[in-house]
Protein backbone atom coordinates (compact mmCIF):
# COMPACT_ATOMS: atom_id res chain seq x y z
CA UNK A 1 0.00 0.00 0.00
CA UNK A 2 1.42 3.28 -0.63
CA UNK A 3 1.71 5.42 1.64
CA UNK A 4 -0.14 9.04 1.52
CA UNK A 5 2.53 11.29 2.56
CA UNK A 6 2.71 14.70 4.14
CA UNK A 7 3.62 18.49 3.53
CA UNK A 8 7.52 17.86 4.27
CA UNK A 9 7.56 14.39 3.08
CA UNK A 10 5.86 15.17 -0.38
CA UNK A 11 8.14 17.82 -0.84
CA UNK A 12 11.63 15.75 -0.25
CA UNK A 13 9.65 13.12 -2.63
CA UNK A 14 8.66 15.69 -5.70
CA UNK A 15 12.29 17.67 -5.75
CA UNK A 16 14.77 15.61 -4.55
CA UNK A 17 15.66 13.93 -7.17
CA UNK A 18 19.65 14.00 -8.22
CA UNK A 19 22.77 14.29 -6.32
CA UNK A 20 22.92 14.66 -2.76
CA UNK A 21 19.23 14.90 -2.54
CA UNK A 22 18.81 11.90 -4.10
CA UNK A 23 21.19 10.09 -2.00
CA UNK A 24 18.88 11.74 1.20
CA UNK A 25 16.11 10.37 0.00
CA UNK A 26 17.62 6.67 -1.10
CA UNK A 27 18.78 6.57 2.16
CA UNK A 28 15.81 7.53 4.10
CA UNK A 29 13.74 5.17 2.14
CA UNK A 30 16.44 2.21 2.71
CA UNK A 31 16.14 3.38 6.46
CA UNK A 32 11.93 3.17 6.69
CA UNK A 33 12.65 0.08 4.33
CA UNK A 34 14.60 -1.57 7.22
CA UNK A 35 12.51 -0.73 9.85
CA UNK A 36 9.27 -2.20 8.21
CA UNK A 37 11.39 -5.63 7.79
CA UNK A 38 12.25 -6.12 10.94
CA UNK A 39 15.05 -4.52 11.62
CA UNK A 40 16.62 -2.27 14.20
CA UNK A 41 18.96 1.05 14.17
CA UNK A 42 21.63 2.79 16.07
CA UNK A 43 21.90 6.28 14.86
CA UNK A 44 25.24 8.24 16.09
CA UNK A 45 25.62 11.87 16.74
CA UNK A 46 28.74 13.21 16.81
CA UNK A 47 29.17 17.20 16.22
CA UNK A 48 26.86 19.45 18.22
CA UNK A 49 23.81 18.09 17.21
CA UNK A 50 22.09 18.53 20.18
CA UNK A 51 23.12 22.67 20.70
CA UNK A 52 22.08 22.44 17.02
CA UNK A 53 18.65 21.40 18.78
CA UNK A 54 18.14 18.10 16.74
CA UNK A 55 15.85 17.01 19.85
CA UNK A 56 12.94 18.28 17.97
CA UNK A 57 12.96 15.42 15.66
CA UNK A 58 15.25 12.88 17.16
CA UNK A 59 12.60 12.88 20.51
CA UNK A 60 10.04 11.98 18.43
CA UNK A 61 12.18 9.19 16.32
CA UNK A 62 12.68 7.88 20.26
CA UNK A 63 8.96 7.97 21.06
CA UNK A 64 8.06 5.79 18.14
CA UNK A 65 10.47 3.44 17.89
CA UNK A 66 12.22 4.49 14.99
CA UNK A 67 15.64 3.96 16.62
CA UNK A 68 16.64 1.43 19.28
CA UNK A 69 20.33 2.43 20.38
CA UNK A 70 22.02 5.77 19.96
CA UNK A 71 25.83 6.26 20.16
CA UNK A 72 26.57 9.60 21.28
CA UNK A 73 29.50 11.90 22.42
CA UNK A 74 29.65 13.28 25.70
CA UNK A 75 28.67 16.93 24.47
CA UNK A 76 25.78 15.64 23.01
CA UNK A 77 24.70 13.46 26.07
CA UNK A 78 24.82 16.67 28.20
CA UNK A 79 24.14 19.91 25.86
CA UNK A 80 20.48 18.22 24.75
CA UNK A 81 19.91 18.93 28.55
CA UNK A 82 21.97 22.27 28.81
CA UNK A 83 19.16 23.16 26.10
CA UNK A 84 16.17 21.83 28.58
CA UNK A 85 17.78 23.76 31.27
CA UNK A 86 19.07 27.43 30.05
CA UNK A 87 17.23 27.69 26.61
CA UNK A 88 16.47 31.68 27.29
CA UNK A 89 20.28 32.32 28.65
CA UNK A 90 21.91 30.85 25.12
CA UNK A 91 23.16 33.89 22.88
CA UNK A 92 23.11 33.65 19.30
CA UNK A 93 26.27 35.28 17.42
CA UNK A 94 25.03 35.44 13.65
CA UNK A 95 28.51 36.93 12.33
CA UNK A 96 31.14 34.60 14.54
CA UNK A 97 32.66 34.01 11.35
CA UNK A 98 33.52 37.87 11.85
CA UNK A 99 34.82 37.53 15.66
CA UNK A 100 38.14 39.04 16.39
CA UNK A 101 40.48 37.20 19.36
CA UNK A 102 39.40 39.81 21.70
CA UNK A 103 35.50 39.58 20.58
CA UNK A 104 35.90 35.63 21.81
CA UNK A 105 37.62 36.50 24.88
CA UNK A 106 35.11 38.91 25.62
CA UNK A 107 32.42 36.06 25.35
CA UNK A 108 34.29 33.94 27.97
CA UNK A 109 34.59 36.59 30.16
CA UNK A 110 31.12 37.69 30.03
CA UNK A 111 30.19 33.35 30.62
CA UNK A 112 30.04 32.24 27.55
CA UNK A 113 31.24 29.18 25.39
CA UNK A 114 31.12 29.36 21.59
CA UNK A 115 29.96 26.68 19.21
CA UNK A 116 29.81 27.93 15.85
CA UNK A 117 27.15 30.31 15.89
CA UNK A 118 25.51 29.51 19.36
CA UNK A 119 26.77 30.35 22.53
CA UNK A 120 26.36 28.24 26.06
CA UNK A 121 26.16 29.95 29.12
CA UNK A 122 28.13 28.49 31.63
CA UNK A 123 26.43 30.04 34.73
CA UNK A 124 23.05 28.29 33.87
CA UNK A 125 23.75 25.33 31.94
CA UNK A 126 27.21 23.71 33.20
CA UNK A 127 27.23 24.94 36.87
CA UNK A 128 23.13 23.96 37.27
CA UNK A 129 24.21 20.69 36.16
CA UNK A 130 26.77 20.61 37.84
CA UNK A 131 24.94 21.20 41.10
CA UNK A 132 22.01 18.18 40.65
CA UNK A 133 25.40 15.37 39.28
CA UNK A 134 27.70 15.98 41.95
CA UNK A 135 25.35 14.85 44.73
CA UNK A 136 24.04 11.36 42.35
CA UNK A 137 27.63 10.82 41.80
CA UNK A 138 28.70 11.01 45.54
CA UNK A 139 25.44 9.28 46.13
CA UNK A 140 26.48 6.46 43.98
CA UNK A 141 29.78 6.37 45.22
CA UNK A 142 28.47 5.84 49.15
CA UNK A 143 26.44 3.12 48.66
CA UNK A 144 29.17 1.39 46.25
CA UNK A 145 27.25 2.04 43.28
CA UNK A 146 28.85 2.43 39.80
CA UNK A 147 27.21 2.98 36.74
CA UNK A 148 27.73 4.35 33.00
CA UNK A 149 27.79 7.93 32.26
CA UNK A 150 24.28 8.21 30.38
CA UNK A 151 22.91 6.12 33.64
CA UNK A 152 23.67 8.98 36.07
CA UNK A 153 22.04 11.75 33.37
CA UNK A 154 18.81 9.25 33.17
CA UNK A 155 18.60 9.34 37.24
CA UNK A 156 18.96 13.01 36.91
CA UNK A 157 16.23 13.76 34.44
CA UNK A 158 13.72 11.14 35.81
CA UNK A 159 14.45 12.32 39.41
CA UNK A 160 12.29 15.76 38.50
CA UNK A 161 14.99 18.15 39.98
CA UNK A 162 15.64 19.64 36.76
CA UNK A 163 11.60 20.19 36.01
CA UNK A 164 12.14 23.58 38.17
CA UNK A 165 14.61 24.87 35.75
CA UNK A 166 12.77 23.65 31.76
CA UNK A 167 12.92 26.46 29.30
CA UNK A 168 11.76 24.34 26.28
CA UNK A 169 9.15 22.03 25.67
CA UNK A 170 10.23 19.03 27.35
CA UNK A 171 8.84 17.13 24.24
CA UNK A 172 12.19 18.36 22.28
CA UNK A 173 14.39 17.33 24.23
CA UNK A 174 15.49 13.36 23.21
CA UNK A 175 18.02 12.90 26.37
CA UNK A 176 14.62 12.97 28.54
CA UNK A 177 12.70 11.37 25.85
CA UNK A 178 15.57 8.61 25.84
CA UNK A 179 15.79 8.76 29.51
CA UNK A 180 11.79 7.87 29.70
CA UNK A 181 12.31 4.58 27.59
CA UNK A 182 15.19 3.52 29.37
CA UNK A 183 17.10 3.47 25.32
CA UNK A 184 20.18 2.06 25.37
CA UNK A 185 23.11 4.53 24.92
CA UNK A 186 26.71 4.23 24.09
CA UNK A 187 28.85 7.10 25.07
CA UNK A 188 32.25 6.45 24.20
CA UNK A 189 35.22 9.17 24.92
CA UNK A 190 32.93 10.51 28.08
CA UNK A 191 35.87 12.36 29.55
CA UNK A 192 36.32 15.07 27.09
CA UNK A 193 32.89 16.20 27.57
CA UNK A 194 32.51 19.31 30.30
CA UNK A 195 30.37 16.62 32.37
CA UNK A 196 33.82 14.47 31.98
CA UNK A 197 35.75 17.29 32.74
CA UNK A 198 33.85 17.92 35.80
CA UNK A 199 33.82 14.50 37.17
CA UNK A 200 37.51 14.19 36.67
CA UNK A 201 38.30 17.64 38.58
CA UNK A 202 36.49 15.42 41.49
CA UNK A 203 38.90 12.70 41.45
CA UNK A 204 41.64 15.32 41.28
CA UNK A 205 40.34 16.76 44.46
CA UNK A 206 39.63 13.68 45.65
CA UNK A 207 36.48 14.05 46.88
CA UNK A 208 35.59 10.91 44.17
CA UNK A 209 37.31 8.11 42.74
CA UNK A 210 37.52 7.36 38.89
CA UNK A 211 35.75 3.88 39.09
CA UNK A 212 32.73 5.37 40.17
CA UNK A 213 31.69 5.72 36.22
CA UNK A 214 32.27 2.80 34.29
CA UNK A 215 34.63 2.72 31.72
CA UNK A 216 34.79 2.39 27.89
CA UNK A 217 35.28 -0.65 27.76
CA UNK A 218 32.21 -1.66 29.75
CA UNK A 219 30.38 0.37 27.17
CA UNK A 220 32.11 -1.71 24.65
CA UNK A 221 31.12 -5.07 26.56
CA UNK A 222 27.57 -3.94 27.17
CA UNK A 223 27.17 -3.23 23.54
CA UNK A 224 29.10 -6.73 22.13
CA UNK A 225 25.40 -8.29 24.74
CA UNK A 226 23.34 -6.03 23.38
CA UNK A 227 24.47 -6.85 19.69
CA UNK A 228 24.83 -10.22 19.96
CA UNK A 229 21.23 -9.84 21.18
CA UNK A 230 19.50 -7.87 18.39
CA UNK A 231 21.14 -8.48 15.13
CA UNK A 232 18.88 -11.55 14.57
CA UNK A 233 16.61 -11.24 11.69
CA UNK A 234 16.79 -8.11 9.69
CA UNK A 235 19.69 -7.12 11.61
CA UNK A 236 20.70 -4.15 13.41
CA UNK A 237 21.62 -0.67 11.37
CA UNK A 238 23.82 1.98 11.46
CA UNK A 239 22.86 5.72 10.94
CA UNK A 240 25.82 7.95 11.51
CA UNK A 241 25.49 11.76 11.93
CA UNK A 242 29.16 13.27 11.48
CA UNK A 243 32.26 11.06 11.66
CA UNK A 244 34.46 10.64 15.04
CA UNK A 245 34.14 8.27 18.34
CA UNK A 246 30.67 8.59 18.19
CA UNK A 247 30.11 6.23 15.28
CA UNK A 248 33.75 4.86 14.89
CA UNK A 249 33.95 3.20 18.78
CA UNK A 250 30.35 1.49 18.10
CA UNK A 251 30.79 0.07 14.82
CA UNK A 252 33.81 -1.93 15.72
CA UNK A 253 31.56 -4.20 18.04
CA UNK A 254 31.17 -6.63 14.77
CA UNK A 255 34.89 -7.06 13.66
CA UNK A 256 35.26 -7.22 17.39
CA UNK A 257 32.51 -10.17 17.68
CA UNK A 258 33.72 -11.83 14.73
CA UNK A 259 37.59 -11.75 14.38
CA UNK A 260 38.20 -11.21 18.49
CA UNK A 261 35.47 -13.91 20.03
CA UNK A 262 35.59 -15.67 16.69
CA UNK A 263 31.94 -15.56 16.34
CA UNK A 264 31.90 -16.26 12.91
CA UNK A 265 28.15 -16.64 12.57
CA UNK A 266 27.22 -13.23 13.64
CA UNK A 267 25.95 -10.58 11.29
CA UNK A 268 27.53 -7.61 9.87
CA UNK A 269 25.38 -4.24 9.96
CA UNK A 270 22.68 -4.57 7.79
CA UNK A 271 22.06 -0.99 7.08
CA UNK A 272 25.11 1.81 6.44
CA UNK A 273 24.11 5.57 6.13
CA UNK A 274 26.47 8.28 7.05
CA UNK A 275 26.01 11.93 7.04
CA UNK A 276 28.95 13.78 6.47
CA UNK A 277 30.37 16.77 5.00
CA UNK A 278 34.10 15.66 5.03
CA UNK A 279 34.84 14.99 1.10
CA UNK A 280 36.65 11.05 0.06
CA UNK A 281 39.84 11.86 1.16
CA UNK A 282 43.11 9.55 1.87
CA UNK A 283 43.72 8.15 5.18
CA UNK A 284 40.41 9.64 6.76
CA UNK A 285 38.07 7.47 8.14
CA UNK A 286 35.02 10.23 7.91
CA UNK A 287 36.06 10.74 4.16
CA UNK A 288 36.23 6.97 3.68
CA UNK A 289 33.71 5.49 1.21
CA UNK A 290 31.34 2.64 3.14
CA UNK A 291 33.15 0.00 0.94
CA UNK A 292 36.15 0.34 2.72
CA UNK A 293 34.07 -1.10 5.79
CA UNK A 294 33.89 -4.34 4.03
CA UNK A 295 37.48 -4.76 4.30
CA UNK A 296 37.40 -4.13 8.08
CA UNK A 297 34.65 -7.16 8.53
CA UNK A 298 32.04 -4.14 9.68
CA UNK A 299 29.83 -4.47 6.00
CA UNK A 300 29.57 -6.98 3.87
CA UNK A 301 28.84 -7.09 0.43
CA UNK A 302 25.17 -6.43 -0.11
CA UNK A 303 24.43 -4.11 2.92
CA UNK A 304 22.27 -1.34 1.61
CA UNK A 305 25.20 1.79 2.08
CA UNK A 306 24.67 5.25 1.60
CA UNK A 307 26.36 8.48 2.42
CA UNK A 308 25.35 12.03 1.69
CA UNK A 309 27.77 14.59 1.69
CA UNK A 310 25.93 17.49 3.21
CA UNK A 311 25.92 19.47 6.93
CA UNK A 312 23.88 17.04 8.94
CA UNK A 313 22.12 20.09 10.82
CA UNK A 314 20.05 20.39 7.48
CA UNK A 315 20.13 16.73 6.43
CA UNK A 316 19.40 14.53 9.18
CA UNK A 317 15.51 17.01 10.20
CA UNK A 318 14.86 15.89 7.04
CA UNK A 319 15.43 12.09 6.75
CA UNK A 320 13.77 12.24 10.55
CA UNK A 321 10.84 14.20 8.84
CA UNK A 322 10.50 11.59 6.16
CA UNK A 323 10.34 8.51 8.27
CA UNK A 324 7.84 10.57 10.86
CA UNK A 325 5.95 11.80 7.66
CA UNK A 326 6.18 15.12 8.59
Amino acid sequence: MVKERNTISKFIEENYLHFNAAALIDAAKGYEEHLEKGGKMMITLAGAMSTAELGKTLAEMIRQDKVQIISCTGANLEEDIMNLVAHKSYKRVPNYRDLSPKEERELLDGGFNRVTDTCIPEEEAFRRLQAHIEKIWKDAEANGERYLPHEYMYKMLLSGDLEQYYEIDPKNSWMLAAAEKNLPIICPGWEDSTMGNIFASYCVKGELTPTTVKSGIEYMTWLADWYVKNSEGHGVGFFQIGGGIAGDFPICVVPMLYQDLEMEEIPFWSYFCQISDSTTSYGSYSGAVPNEKITWGKLDIDTPKFIIESDATIVAPLVFAWLLNY
